[in-house]
């Protein structure tokens, strides 16, 4: 049978309220057996760590969004550095860029980036990257503040091939999300087919990026089967190798 690692849910938003045994459930019928689920604020992280404690083949990923910079403040620190110490918690994110929305200034941005990126080295925590409209600058920050000592996963990664040898020199793992099925993202898949095989990972980033045949609906963790197919048509191998290489990936960057 394969088997699926969905690195990227936000099952524990609203979306999901009340719902997440039959969505868990769907996965499972369609290979999708593990999955994270991503905090990146104080309600997220807070059902996120009760989501992870529920369900044994769920993980949480805790940190502190980009977009939510503005907040940012040493009690803030203290809930994350104490959240990071729960036992299912395997990574520090989704931390990073955004310049597509403007709730935070870059600069604000950027100092909430690089003091999440030294708590996750002092803890020795993988970290999972946000990046939209910011790629250069995400480049640059992650290689001022030695991400290839914990490594980490550059999420929904929607850059071109160089980008891609890139960020894979930096010790990070790219994650495809429902983007490589869009018929405008050829560069997405052109990274997609030239990353080595140890080096890249399946997500949903659920409940958005619904991949093709779903696309501007709701997207849930079973939906990782056709990131999955796509990825094994654009790397002309089988769904089951791919299945069988970004699990293994996952649970070794993880150490789960």
């Amino acid at each position: 049978m394969t088997e699926l690692f969905d690195t990227h849910t936000h099952i524990n938003t609203e979306a999901f309220f009340g719902k997440e045994d039959e969505t868990i459930e769907r996965a499972r019928e369609l290979d999708v057996t593990r999955l994270t689920v991503v905090g990146f604020d104080l309600p997220t992280i807070k059902r996120a760590i009760e989501l992870a404690d529920h369900y044994d083949n769920v993980w949480a990923i805790v940190g502190w969004h980009p977009t939510e910079s503005y907040a940012y403040n040493q009690t803030i620190e203290a809930f994350l550095i104490e959240q990071l110490q729960h036992p299912k918690v395997v990574a520090m994110g989704e931390m990073g860029l955004d310049y597509h929305w403007k709730d935070s200034t870059r600069e604000e941005q950027d100092r909430v980036f690089r003091r999440q990126l030294a708590i996750a080295r002092e803890m020795n925590l993988p970290v999972t990257i946000h990046n939209r409209d910011a790629t250069a600058d995400c480049y640059k920050v992650l290689k001022e503040e030695r991400v290839f000592e914990t490594g980490g996963i550059m999420h929904s990664f929607n850059g071109d091939p160089e980008f891609a040898d890139r960020f894979i020199d930096l010790d990070m793992y790219l994650s495809f999300s429902g983007v490589v099925t869009f018929k405008n993202a050829p560069e997405v898949r052109a990274s997609a087919k030239i990353v080595p095989s140890n080096r890249y990972l399946v997500e949903t980033d659920c409940p958005y990026l619904a991949p093709v045949p779903y696309r501007g609906k709701q997207n849930e963790p079973a939906y990782t089967h056709y990131v999955a197919k796509q990825l094994a048509e654009t790397r002309d191998i089988s769904y089951d190798q791919v299945g069988k290489e970004t699990t293994a990936n996952a649970m070794r960057l993880f150490r789960i």
